[in-house]
């Protein structure tokens, strides 16, 4: 039997029956339905939380500190040279860093507790430098003011509840917090005065050594360096709703100067007691620098890299690993619960083909009787099912595809009222519409081979006699 001749037959048997096989055919749109918008959850939560890492600017970045760090060391890197031994994490070893293959730019974390004076008030706070690529995550989405208008201009980006904590204003428990345009509008042009220790060079001077085994001469031990005490006037540009280092826990900054600025200002950072001959030369020595990679898939590669010349690494792709894992149970387990609507509509498939059998028993003996084979008859049911299964699986997809916008509507609009951003975790891709169909059309055809066996078994003269 010819293919189209297949078809049109195979057509024309399930429009006799419409009501039954349309029945049949939502069931399995059904199925399909539920799998999808459970997957689609899935795939939707996870690119979710994947946009949030790659746009805070984390994702895409490693974090490199130095293992002359006095510190708990895991295991990998006890196979490295002692801490003594170790490479100093210096402006040498940033620029290597920054040419390396898929960089975009390595800076050092700069940062610092001191004391900041608002209106002749001390404040106590943690202070941090930005480069002017940090100005692209999403932590200054809500940005009330503006960005620093250059690398070294003398300003501060205040976090919510530093300005708070400016303003003198308090939430009790139950009442909702400022709003952070209200918090801006008084801050804004305002200027603070930031008190610091700041490092300064001195001259080498001779420090006569005697050691037991030693001859009298005199020797250099190193540079000797000053600390004195600086003031800097910084004026407030700007008023952040999202603190942009959240994942620094109990160290992250409230208040933002530029980079470049935090730089020039020498302060006393706890590296430049640990390596003092090169913090009394001016050379700076970081705690920590961060990289950023042009793409996350070459995170892995540069930290491999880096970890070759000496230093400790650590990016946001190490901490995700195990949350990769979690989604992808995750996904399995909303794909088996639904697959169980898609098997028990593919029963009713079965359910369907076995009456189509009995009724058409007479029309199955005269297709044998005038020559129609038992692979004929076989692929007639099959057209049959792949055909319910088909268009089941397509109406199933656009059915899915609807609940999710309008679950995706209603949370956004429940989000609205809560005054929280809105966001798209629902998600559809091409493979998952391809799979799904598939999925549908396997499970028709799987369904319709004991019909198809069973009618391919008639015996045409048992059939012809049947009323």
């Amino acid at each position: 039997m010819k293919l189209p001749d297949l078809t049109e037959l195979a057509l024309r048997n399930l429009h006799e029956s419409m009501l039954r096989n349309s029945l049949t055919t939502v069931g399995i749109s059904v199925g399909v339905a539920s799998l999808v918008a459970m997957l689609s959850l899935g795939i939707g939560l996870q690119q979710l939380v994947s946009r949030r890492l790659v746009k805070s600017g984390l994702f895409d970045t490693v974090v490199v500190t130095s293992r002359r760090d006095l510190r708990m060391e895991r295991e990998e890197e006890r196979r490295g040279p002692t801490p003594g031994e170790s490479r100093v994490l210096d402006e040498p070893a940033r620029q290597e860093m920054e040419h390396l293959p898929n960089v975009l730019e390595a800076y050092p974390d700069i940062r610092f507790a001191t004391e900041l004076r608002f209106d002749d008030k001390p404040h106590l706070t943690m202070i941090s430098g930005l480069p002017s690529s940090a100005k692209s995550t999403d932590a200054f989405e809500g940005l009330q003011g503006s960005f620093f208008s250059s690398d070294t201009a003398a300003e501060a980006i205040l976090q919510k509840s530093f300005a708070e904590e400016l303003l003198g204003k308090t939430t009790a428990p139950g009442e909702a917090e400022p709003n952070v345009e209200d918090l801006a509008k008084p801050l804004l042009g305002k200027e603070l005065v930031m008190r610091y220790a700041q490092r300064a060079a001195a001259p080498a001077t001779p420090v006569p050594l005697r050691p037991s085994n030693a001859s009298s001469d005199n020797s250099v031990v190193g540079a000797a360096y000053s600390v004195i005490s600086s003031e800097q006037k910084l004026k407030i540009v700007g008023v952040a709703d999202l603190d942009p280092e959240t994942l620094r826990g109990p160290t992250r900054a409230k208040v933002f100067m530029p980079l470049k600025l935090a730089e020039s200002l020498h302060v006393m950072q706890p590296t430049d007691l640990r390596e003092i001959s090169r913090a009394a030369r001016n050379q700076p020595v970081y705690a920590a620098l961060s990289v950023r990679v042009k793409n996350p898939a070459q995170v892995q590669m540069v930290e491999d890299a880096i970890k070759k010349m000496g230093f400790t690494t650590f990016s946001i792709l190490d901490a995700t690993r195990n949350l990769r894992q979690v989604f992808v149970v995750l996904d399995m387990f909303l794909g088996i619960f639904g697959s169980l609507a898609l098997a028990v509509a593919s029963i009713g498939i079965v359910n369907t083909l076995v009456m189509a059998i009995l009724e058409r028993r007479r029309e199955i003996g005269i297709m044998k009787a005038i020559g129609a084979s038992d692979i004929d008859v076989k692929k007639l049911f099959f057209a049959e099912a792949g055909a319910m299964g088909v268009l089941g699986g397509i109406v199933g997809v656009i059915l899915g595809w609807a609940i999710g916008q309008v679950i995706n509507f209603g949370t956004n609009a429940y989000l609205k009222r809560q005054s929280l951003p809105p966001e798209h975790f629902w998600a559809v891709p091409w493979w998952l519409v391809a799979s799904a169909i598939l999925f549908a059309l396997i499970v028709s055809l799987v369904s319709g081979l004991y019909p198809a066996g069973r009618a391919a078994r008639l015996d045409p003269v048992q059939a012809l006699r049947y009323e």
